[in-house]
Formats: structure tokens, sequence, C-alpha cells
């Protein structure tokens, strides 16, 4: 939902002591887990001294849709944001951080990766940026390094790549599979996936597998029988590629339709190399978003605008195949719900940095600065649909990012500058 469009809210899904090193320590060896084993203390922390907080609450602060509050506080009880508001009327807490005159946002919502893979395609971007256009094959590359992995390897790469964007402000993603296509290593990927996030995505149909390249029908089959049946349980999305050397807009539709008789919610990759059915099929199947949306009709965006299905933008995959850019701005303007994300993935958008994607948004995709940052945080959300977690209001999980920085405008101001100088998340001191 763009900052004006009044949110959406369907059903979800303290700080230790600064001088408490290994609590830290130990906060960020649990950074990539959802379990709630790994959340904060019931003690209350009061973080106050802040030049600028986001609440992502348009009835608060400036009553812009950021819902900005001028030196402000914030006050974390558990893994819970209990309070916000000006900072001389906190209330009493038992710890207390000092934000140094520093802003405070909501944690980025990655509402779009791929991180369970192996294998490296550095070979096919120096090639790419050479003068070769990018198309769907180059993913059949990762396939069969990701099945030659074992179980750790493809961990410990996915382990590797959290923390990297946990660095970065990443506090909640989504990731999906798709680079196994078969019955084992698909739900093999999901498994790994789910010991990390509630946020998995079932993507079978990622390409249609190799195994299959003559009978793409037998591999539909597949993706919507066996295979649906052993990954439905690790996950909590389905997904799939509709496009031209992918999936047609028949075949997504009996996968899509597959995965919601098994309890799996739809999401779907549009409209991102050509014109297609795409978001249209988002639309009819109210999936919860409609991911990279670059090539768009009138009637795509009026659909979009009609809907409940975010249009997610991954200017990642553009700034990496130099494609089109994405008309956020028409989007926006249509009153379209949008939500940025990184699109990490090892072929075509091998970022996991959302400040990244929020400086390409802003320079390329026709989007302000607090239109960025929204879609980023809340817009991910939405595109989850979650109401938990994009926002720092009473009640929504304490994920939090300080900033070195007065404002959130930096992201964009200062692009490729790591601004990033403290993570909250689940009301843990994560990283600073």
């Amino acid at each position: 939902m763009t900052p004006g469009r009044p949110p959406a809210r369907p059903a979800c899904a303290p700080e230790p002591d600064p001088t408490a090193d290994q609590a830290t320590k130990d906060a960020m060896s649990n950074a990539t887990t959802d379990s709630p084993a790994h959340s904060a203390s019931t003690a209350s922390t009061l973080i106050t001294n802040i030049a600028a907080l986001v609440t992502n609450d348009p009835s608060l602060g400036d009553s812009s849709p950021l819902g900005l509050i001028q030196d402000a506080a914030v006050v974390i009880e558990g893994d819970r944001v209990a309070w916000t508001g000006d900072q001389s009327k906190a209330p009493a807490t038992d710890n207390r951080f000092d934000a140094g005159g520093r802003a405070v946002i909501p944690g980025f919502v990655d509402s779009h990766s791929h991180l369970v893979f192996a294998g490296d395609r550095t070979q096919e971007f120096n090639a790419r940026m050479s003068g070769r256009p990018y198309s769907a094959g180059g993913i059949r590359t990762t396939v069969a390094a990701t099945r030659a992995a074992s179980d750790e390897e493809l961990e410990a790469n996915l382990t590797h790549y959290l923390r990297e964007a946990l660095r970065q402000g990443t506090t909640t993603f989504e990731t999906k599979s798709g680079y196994g296509l078969t019955v084992r290593d698909e739900a093999r990927a999901l498994r790994i996936a789910a010991a990390h996030t509630d946020e998995v995505t079932y993507l079978g149909a990622h390409i249609v597998s190799p195994d299959h390249a003559d009978d793409p029908a037998s591999y539909v089959a597949l993706v919507t029988g066996e295979m649906l049946d052993a990954c439905a349980p690790y996950a909590r999305w389905i997904d799939v590629f509709c496009e031209k050397g992918a999936f047609d807009g028949d075949q997504a539709r009996a996968i899509l339709t597959a995965g919601k008789a098994k309890g799996l919610h739809p999401r779907i990759h549009a409209n991102q190399l050509s014109y297609g059915p795409g978001v249209q099929l988002a639309v009819e199947l109210d999936a919860a978003s409609a991911d990279h949306c670059t090539h768009l009709t009138d009637a795509d965006v009026d659909a979009l605008a009609n809907s409940r299905t975010v249009a997610t933008l991954l200017p990642g995959a553009e700034f990496s195949t130099r494609a089109e850019w994405p008309d956020a701005r028409r989007l926006l303007d249509a009153g379209v719900t949008v939500a940025l994300s990184t699109d990490c993935n090892p072929g075509s958008s091998f970022t996991s940095s959302v400040p990244f994607c929020i400086a390409l948004a802003v320079r390329d995709m026709g989007m302000t600065p607090d239109e960025a940052l929204w879609s980023a945080t809340a817009g991910g959300a939405a595109a989850l649909r979650r109401d938990d977690i994009g926002r720092l209001t009473p009640g929504s999980r304490a994920d939090l990012l300080l900033l070195d920085a007065p404002s959130h405008v930096h992201l964009a101001y200062r692009p490729g500058v790591p601004l990033v100088g403290g993570v909250w998340r689940k009301g843990a001191h994560v990283g600073s």
C-alpha cells in the first residue's frame, strides 16, 4: 500500500545492558531464526535521544504515512514495542540506550529472496555486462550446483547471507526453493529454510526442470502432485515464474490453484521480462504479491489498484541485468500498494542490501525517499500479509534500526554508505 492509502490489516501469522558483550554475541549468533526461544527477556528498555523516529503509523507524529516523530523515544518490553512518543514524556524503564541524536526506523522486511542455493554465476554476470542479454535459462546452472551440494553446505550458505542481510538492517525475510527441481531437492531446500524463517515459499515452478525439458506437462504434474505433497509441510507460500521460457498463464494457474488447495497462499513472479498474464492471474487468485511488475498494461495497473495484491518491485534485478526499470511512480499514483525487496539470488540480483535497493528506487524508479522507505518496511510486511512487523507502534514486534544519520533520507542521499549502526530484532540488540 502506498503512503496515504489505508493499510490492510489481515490476520498474521529489551535490549540487554550495552555492556553485556556476551549477550549481544549470543543474540547475533541466533539472529537467523524466527524461533520464539530467541526472543528478548521481559525487561523494559528505553531508546532515547532519537532525532527522528519513523513509526509508519500516520496517527502518530507528523501525521504523514511515515508517522515521523522528532526528538523521540521508544520503549521495548520483551520482543514488542510498548510505547513511542516525545522523549520528554517517556516512562521509566529497566534499561536505557542513548541513540545519540540519530534516526531510528523499522527493520527492513525483505519479502522476496532466493537464498537456498549453491554455486556461483560470476561468468554469466561478466558476459551479461559485456553484452549478452539476461534470460531465465541461467537458472539451470544454479540447479546443477544446488543438487550437488550437501545439506550442510546449503545451510552454511544460507546463514552466511542472512547474517550479511542482518548487518544491513533486514530483520524479516522471505526465501524460496526453486534451485532443486526434484522432489527431494525442493523439499530439503524448504526444510533448511524453515529452520530460519516462517516466510518460506515453495517455488518448484521456477523453470521446467531439465529432466522434463521435452515434456513440460509432466513437470507441471510433478509440481502439483508428489513434489507439492512433499514440500507443503515446510512452506507458507507457493510461487511460480510466469514468463516466456518458464510457465505460461494456464500452467501458472494450475500450479497456484493446487497450492491453494494444500493451504499455501499464492505469490507470483509476474511481468518481469515481457508483457504477460502474471499480474492479472495474481489479482484473480488473491495473491499476496505480484513480483517484478516491469511490463504493465493500464489494465494491469488498474487490477492491482483495485485489489489487495502488492506490487513488489526488485530494482536489484534491473541493475544487474541492465533491464528497463519498473515504473514505481505510475503504480503509486494509481494507488497500488508497493513493496521493495532485494530478489537476492546468484544470477540476476546478487545483493542482500535493502538500502541499496532504496537508493535505486529513488534514483531510477520515481519514488520519493519516504515512499521507498515505507515500501521496504510496511510495504514488505503487506506483501507477507503481516501487521506485526514493518512499523514501530505499541504491540508491533520490536524490530528496529539505528541509522548513523539524523534522517532516513540519508539512505538514498548517501548510497553505498553503511548507515545501519544498530539492529534490534525481536527486542534483542543483535548488532551495531
